[in-house]
């Protein structure tokens, strides 16, 4: 079935999905990892598949830490520019650009089949771990982009403090902040200046956010003034 936004070479997509059923696709803290993980090792146009086995036979426990070590030494050919992400526990958003044809829809292929193997392997289960081909949006817009930024990066995590925040609207900004700002699992620590990434590309939106304290502004701006109502239509049931 032809997707409603084809992909585009040079264009911005909103990609995300859910487990299926809405079940939890990840579990424990090491789910996590090994989910960022793949955003590394199958953002190539090599194959991955014998890549984490080598390296952990090789270099002990694999951490990022260890994979921008690997990564220094080996020539890589990404598929994607990885501008954001954010993990949840059933669900996941990213933000990506196409920068080779075919690229975004190997590299999900890659990750969602990668990913799935290691959690039914782990948990000892059987079945698709993803409700369906993964779901994508055209950004076609400048402010669409940077709402969509802090949507991805603040509000998602924002569900784990304010359930309701969809239905009422964010009740405690500061709350939200300061718990979004603790949050190791979306990129808000890289825009905010407090982490560096090397899954993640931010030069794209330098124009449009050239300081940690520029998108700290629109952050704020976006959540007090309830922008985030003009990208409800992202927002997972």
């Amino acid at each position: 079935m032809r997707r409603k936004y084809p992909f585009i070479v040079g264009k911005i997509y909103h990609i995300y999905n859910r487990g299926v059923a809405k079940s939890i696709i990840c579990r424990e803290e090491a789910d996590y990892w090994r989910f960022l993980q793949g955003l590394c090792l199958f953002n190539n146009t090599e194959s991955a598949s014998n890549i984490l086995w080598q390296l952990e036979k090789t270099r002990g426990r694999l951490t990022l830490g260890v994979l921008k070590n690997y990564f220094a030494t080996e020539e890589r050919k990404p598929l994607v520019r990885l501008l954001a992400y954010c993990l949840m526990p059933n669900h996941f958003h990213l933000l990506v650009e196409e920068i080779r044809e075919g690229g975004i829809t190997q590299f999900m292929q890659k990750l969602g089949l990668g990913y799935a193997r290691y959690f039914n392997n782990k948990y000892d289960r059987v079945g698709s771990l993803f409700q369906g081909r993964f779901k994508n949006i055209a950004v076609e817009e400048e402010n669409y982009l940077l709402y969509l930024l802090i949507y991805i990066n603040v509000l998602n995590p924002a569900e784990l403090r304010e359930p309701n925040w969809k239905e009422n609207g964010i009740r405690d900004v500061r709350e939200v902040l300061e718990f979004s700002e603790k949050y190791q699992w979306s990129t808000h620590q890289e825009y905010l200046g407090k982490r560096g990434s090397i899954i993640i590309d931010k030069r794209i939106l330098k124009n449009f956010l050239p300081n940690s304290q520029t998108y700290l502004d629109l952050v704020k701006m976006v959540l007090e003034e309830k922008r985030y109502q003009e990208v409800s239509h992202l927002i997972l049931e």
